[in-house]
């Protein structure tokens, strides 16, 4: 079910500091509030997550941050938030992003925000959740891992039909076309 406002999850960095990298951010942010759009992220005002969140409200975007009590002071907890959730553990916060999002976005990141994508695209897999999951990657951050996953592919390890459910690009425009696909 689509939520009033439309609600896209971003997954990304919390600790980069790659001037691309966060200009995609912002960028990405940018265009979620031109759209009209609302953002549901990691909680933090650092690095990318930050970035995202801080643009999406400037273009005006309500932006609603989800963050467990153990990373409020690590990650400088997001209180400009228009809605700040904190959460007892990592498992709840995912849970809340999975059911406050229409959508999925992953831009780089390590390896918290690949654990997010992975557990979102398996769920997408295995029919949890029948929601968009894009991964936007201008710059081929993760090219070498859908390399290797495309390889998996071809082994044997993995489907068809678990592979259509991520769009991996790195085209803007392509990417939200694929967030809010038509009906």
């Amino acid at each position: 079910m689509v939520s009033d406002p439309y609600s896209v999850c971003v997954y990304c960095s919390a600790s980069t500091a790659d001037p691309a990298a966060l200009a995609l951010a912002e960028q990405v942010g940018t265009e979620i509030g031109r759209r009209g759009w609302q953002l549901v992220s990691g909680g933090g005002c650092v690095s990318m997550m930050g970035a995202v969140a801080t643009a999406a409200r400037a273009a005006g975007a309500a932006t609603v941050g989800v963050i467990p009590k153990k990373l409020v002071h690590l990650e400088v907890a997001d209180t400009d938030a228009d809605e700040l959730i904190v959460t007892d553990t990592m498992r709840e916060r995912k849970q809340v992003m999975d059911d406050r999002a229409d959508a999925f976005l992953t831009l780089p990141g390590g390896v918290g925000t690949l654990e997010e994508f992975f557990e979102t695209w398996t769920g997408a897999y295995l029919g949890v959740h029948d929601k968009p999951v894009v991964v936007l990657d201008p710059e081929g951050h993760y090219r070498g891992l859908f390399d290797w996953i495309d390889g998996l592919r071809t082994t044997g390890y993995l489907g068809r039909e678990a592979r259509a459910k991520v769009i991996v690009t790195a085209e803007f425009d392509e990417a939200f076309a694929a967030l809010y696909p038509e009906p």
